[in-house]
């Protein structure tokens, strides 16, 4: 699993619930309430059908995948440094259709179509204008992405409430039998409890991950435009990989200057 973080805050968010309950003499077997499953769980999955149209409801899977498993895997920082500064050699040598060959290589498809752009035209304003109005369609997917969870995140402690409400009409009509009273004013509780910890234990972190996981990619995006316009305006390779590596964070830089002094050693060697 690529992302085990999210696994790991769901399995400590468990624990310190159910410890909790544990050592304030609640039972664990008071969870077991179908009742309030079913209108949390199915009262938060109707409002989202509610409020988003069914072209948005069937990324949810793939969402849920991003969050456990992962986004697709991009190229580092550093290495679209080195990357961009062997295709500016390259550029410089044989000219910008000198990097065709290297189409065929690159599996990321935002990098491909910019690289075939930038080889088809010598118009930086266009290349630019395409490449950040693709940028700006994927944050706009990814936003209504996070929206979602987001959203989900917003109801559930309400229909908590509603849950709850539901419990105490059910005690009210149990208020001679003191054993189904104090049962079903348990299972009103239970209904808030649930409605709280699936909104700020699950929903909105998922979002929060969501939203980091898509800051992430766009960065690297707009590292890929910089690099793209500075080899179609003819930069050469260390004027590239000085503009570039601006992006890269002190460590980020560190560990590329200690590989760089690595490879030269070995050169020598």
């Amino acid at each position: 699993m690529k992302e085990p973080s999210s696994v790991i805050g769901i399995i400590l968010a468990l624990l310190a619930v159910g410890v909790g309950m544990v050592l304030k003499g609640a039972s664990l077997t008071a969870l077991i309430n179908p009742a309030a499953f079913l209108i949390i769980l199915g009262g938060t999955a109707a409002t989202l059908f509610v409020s988003f149209p069914m072209s948005e409801i069937k990324k949810f899977p793939k969402l849920i995948k991003i969050i456990f498993i992962g986004a697709p895997k991009l190229p580092s920082k550093a290495e679209i440094v080195e990357m961009f500064s062997r295709w500016a050699m390259l550029a410089r040598k044989e000219g910008l259709l000198g990097l065709e060959n290297e189409l065929e290589n690159i599996e990321d498809p935002f990098l491909r179509d910019g690289l075939e752009l930038i080889i088809d035209t010598t118009d930086t304003e266009f290349t630019q204008d395409v490449l950040l109005e693709k940028i700006s369609a994927m944050q706009e997917r990814h936003r209504k992405g996070a929206l979602i969870f987001s959203q989900a995140g917003t109801y559930a402690p309400t229909l908590g409430v509603l849950g709850a409400v539901v419990g105490l009409i059910a005690a009210l009509g149990n208020l001679s039998d003191y054993a189904k009273l104090g049962h079903s004013i348990a299972a009103a509780f239970v209904a808030t409890l649930l409605g709280i910890f699936t909104g700020y234990v699950l929903w909105h972190p998922m979002s929060n991950k969501l939203k980091l996981i898509s800051k992430k990619e766009i960065e690297i995006r707009q590292i890929m435009v910089e690099g793209l316009l500075a080899l179609q305006e003819g930069m050469n390779s260390r004027q590239l990989e000085h503009k570039l590596t601006v992006y890269l964070s002190p460590a980020e830089l560190k560990a590329k200057n200690n590989q760089a002094d690595h490879q030269l050693e070995e050169s020598h060697g």
